[in-house]
């Protein structure tokens, strides 16, 4: 099996589950509870709240767990819009953001907030002229994705954000990091970035597990969106899922301390699947083709009247054993068109015959050359 769809989740890590299993099995306290058993939950806790602190060079009070990026992304978008809705009412995001900023984004368009939603160019990169243009005297909130999920497109982050608090200091600039954590050094301070979202399985930490960095400045006015007893200093009540925390920071200290080996050899993969596809007539790879791209996506477009990225998802499968996705899996299993592709201008042909692959350091560059290959048999076959 040669699974090629780690953008939409990974293997969990050996050490993270064995840190789950201790935490399920022997210090299953409750880290609210005053006994001894309760502060070894909280000693997890801390250590995990500890170590992505220092990947992020943020203090450890800054971290809050969630359970995953959707709720980090609800967080960030509702209780940010909420917290400055006194000052204004307009958001800026962009067309290809996860569904998980965008579907919370038009919500709040629904209760009178007014959104503009920023294009892009081919490559999936915003135009920071275009950003600039877009602020207003009412802007409250910024939200753009770091690395997009479905090309790998990276934003300029630290520009857009000396654009943003240039303009007004108190617009909150929120970025989602779900597809960058672990490929990329991220510093939010040096960045410009208030809010940051970050989901536990795509690092090979278990689902369900998450955190957003929200600067210490604006904690006194975010609206929290979950409450009940005041967990993660009100930021998010609800028993903290103590085994999935302490595997999210097991999972994060492992990604962070390979991670130049582990983005050299990504890109190595890279750069061999995109040598290979692009030779094959009908075949072409959206985005930019160097190290612009983040590491470990591969957006692929195939000609024809038989290659519908589901069918090509299925001979692959099928015939070789070889799982990639049609897109976003973390949008559910309705088939919908990219905004991602409508953006980059991808002719309307090709919006529904993309597939990506997605990797992570456990692949290997000889499965990039089985994937290669068995695209070189079955297109030629589909393209008929």
């Amino acid at each position: 099996m040669i699974y090629f769809d780690n953008s939409a989740t990974t293997r969990c890590a050996d050490e993270a589950v064995d840190i789950m299993k201790k935490c399920l099995q022997e210090d299953f306290g409750n880290p609210s509870s005053l006994h001894s058993m309760g502060a070894k939950g909280k000693d997890y806790l801390k250590e995990s709240r500890e170590t992505i602190a220092g990947i992020l060079k943020v203090q450890p009070k800054e971290i809050y767990f969630t359970s995953g990026g959707t709720e980090g992304n609800n967080l960030a978008i509702k209780g940010g819009a909420a917290a400055k809705k006194r000052r204004g009412n307009h958001i800026i995001t962009t067309k290809i953001e996860h569904a998980s900023v965008l579907n919370p984004v038009k919500a709040l368009e629904k209760e009178g907030f007014e959104v503009t939603y920023l294009g892009t160019d081919e490559y999936g990169v915003i135009s920071l002229d275009e950003l600039k243009a877009a602020l207003r005297e009412d802007t409250i909130l910024v939200s753009i994705m770091m690395v997009n999920n479905e090309i790998g497109a990276i934003q300029p982050i630290e520009e857009a954000s000396k654009i943003i608090k240039g303009f007004n200091k108190d617009i909150l600039f929120h970025v989602d990091s779900i597809q960058s954590f672990g490929k990329m050094k991220i510093l939010p301070k040096k960045m410009g970035i208030d809010m940051l979202t970050v989901s536990g399985h795509k690092i090979h930490g278990p689902k369900g597990s998450g955190f957003i960095y929200i600067n210490e400045s604006i904690y006194n006015i975010m609206v929290p969106q979950i409450l009940g007893g005041g967990h993660e200093r009100g930021m998010r009540s609800g028993t903290e899922n103590v085994p999935a925390i302490a595997a999210l920071g097991v999972a994060s200290k492992k990604a962070y301390d390979t991670l130049d080996e582990n983005r050299n050899h990504m890109y190595a993969m890279r750069h061999r699947l995109i040598e290979g596809v692009s030779a094959i007539d009908g075949v072409s790879v959206n985005g930019h083709l160097d190290e612009q791209n983040a590491p470990h996506i591969v957006s692929v477009s195939i000609k024809g009247n038989r290659t519908r990225a589901q069918v090509i998802l299925n001979a692959l499968q099928d015939n070789y054993d070889i799982f990639v996705s049609a897109g976003s899996a973390c949008s559910s299993n309705k088939p919908a068109i990219s905004e991602t592709l409508k953006s980059i201008g991808l002719e309307k042909d090709l919006l529904e015959r993309t597939i990506r692959f997605s990797f992570c350091p456990e692949n290997t560059l000889e499965e990039v050359d089985t994937a290669v290959k068995a695209l070189q048999e079955l297109v030629p076959m589909m393209t008929l």
